[in-house]
């Protein structure tokens, strides 16, 4: 089997389906998509020969490959990556475009140029091959990348009964990318000691530290009459929305970096009569993340006696630092370098500026840090991946698998 073919083969066919998840849906899955496509991964999964396939009643795609080596003391491994791609950019018809020798100059995209100077990691890649978009949707390898690798390492083993390993199992879940991913997911059946999420950046790199993350909703009302008649009487709710946002801290996604949180506003609606905001806070320090929190609710209070409680904030917790758990598991981080530096690449330590699904699986009870896809620029017309870089990370899993 060419493990580059089948990866790149895999990919570009998993990419084809539109799996965008809805942020602001009461279902779950959030999208139908999501639940058609869990379809495809579980005869993918068949047809590699994989045991135990299921979809469950909430739409996670699960399989089993069994142990090869002997040894009954051998744990029990899982490699989980999500359906779903990014509400933040159109993720249908994607028509990937594959540069075959990249000689290190600007890309020219329908509408965009993917340039060295604006994006240097693309200097990392030089006479390499590359997968980017057309410059009309995101590519799709946050995370159909990790699935593509994942399925491609499975099928690998499975070809290849000699190499002894434990068992190992897969998960494919929903909505990683509105934060609701391992919502429904049954720990105790999955049945692993560990696991590791597939939904990294560049090579070699190991994240094991995210953001503390939690949502904001603030609804404002106002009282909307004719403005010819509005004296001492109107009350423009985009206007309280404007005053509230000048009494945030300018710590944005723009002006922080490395371990700074920030407070970020994704979207905003509303007239007059009524306007919302939601946002997402993020820190690293539980202590500055409980602080972000009570910033917002405290100009939220204030706004609240100046207006006469016409603000309501709904604030909930999303998911919280995996290292608080992970601190104490090292070994299956150990485990993961020494994966990596057989490939030959050189393995790295990067917080995560957002959060895995191994984030909230890592405080129920399933250590899981995140490992590299090898992509770039996700959630736009900008990513792109290396497909030698897919390579290694298919070849990191087996490397882990085979760890015994």
């Amino acid at each position: 089997m060419n493990i580059e073919k089948t990866v790149i083969d895999n990919f570009c066919n998993l990419i084809k389906f539109d799996t965008t998840s809805d942020p602001y849906s009461s279902t779950y899955p959030s999208t139908n998509s999501q639940n058609e496509f869990a379809k495809i991964l579980a005869k993918k999964c068949e047809d590699i020969g994989l045991e135990d396939v299921v979809i469950d009643e909430n739409g996670y795609v699960l399989a089993t490959l069994k142990a090869t080596s002997n040894n009954t003391n051998l744990p029990k491994i899982g490699f989980i990556a999500h359906m779903d791609t990014s509400p933040d950019y159109c993720g249908k018809n994607i028509k990937p475009n594959l540069i075959e020798n990249y000689d290190g100059k600007d890309i020219i995209l329908k509408n965009i140029v993917l340039s060295p100077t604006e994006f240097p990691s693309l200097n990392n890649y030089i006479g390499k091959k590359l997968i980017t978009t057309d410059g009309t949707t995101l590519l799709g390898g946050d995370d159909k990348a990790g699935i593509a690798e994942i399925l491609t390492a499975f099928e690998y083993l499975k070809n290849n009964p000699q190499i002894e390993h434990g068992e190992i199992k897969l998960a494919f879940t929903p909505d990683e990318e509105v934060g609701q991913g391992v919502e429904y997911f049954n720990v105790k059946n999955f049945g692993c000691d560990f696991a590791y999420t597939i939904d990294g950046g560049g090579a070699g790199e190991i994240n094991y530290e995210n953001f503390n993350a939690a949502d904001a909703i603030i609804n404002i009302m106002g009282k909307n009459v004719h403005p010819g008649q509005a004296t001492n009487i109107m009350i423009n709710s985009a206007m309280i929305a404007n005053e509230l946002l000048s009494m945030l801290p300018d710590e944005t996604p723009t002006n922080t970096k490395d371990y700074e949180g920030f407070y970020h506003l994704t979207d905003i609606k509303g007239n007059v009569e009524k306007t919302m905001l939601h946002f997402i806070i993020r820190a690293f320090d539980k202590k500055e993340f409980e602080n972000k929190k009570q910033t917002i609710a405290n100009i939220v209070d204030t706004l609240n006696k100046k207006y006469n409680n016409l603000l309501k904030l709904d604030l909930k917790d999303s998911y919280f630092n995996m290292y608080d758990i992970l601190k104490d598991n090292m070994e299956i981080v150990e485990k993961a370098k020494r994966a990596i530096t057989k490939t030959g690449l050189t393995p790295y330590i990067k917080p995560i500026r957002g959060g895995t699904d191994g984030a909230r699986l890592s405080f129920m009870n399933l250590p899981c840090p995140n490992l590299f896809t090898g992509g770039h620029n996700c959630h736009g017309p900008y990513e792109y991946i290396c497909v030698d870089s897919m390579v290694k990370a298919v070849e990191v899993i087996i490397n882990i698998a085979t760890d015994i």
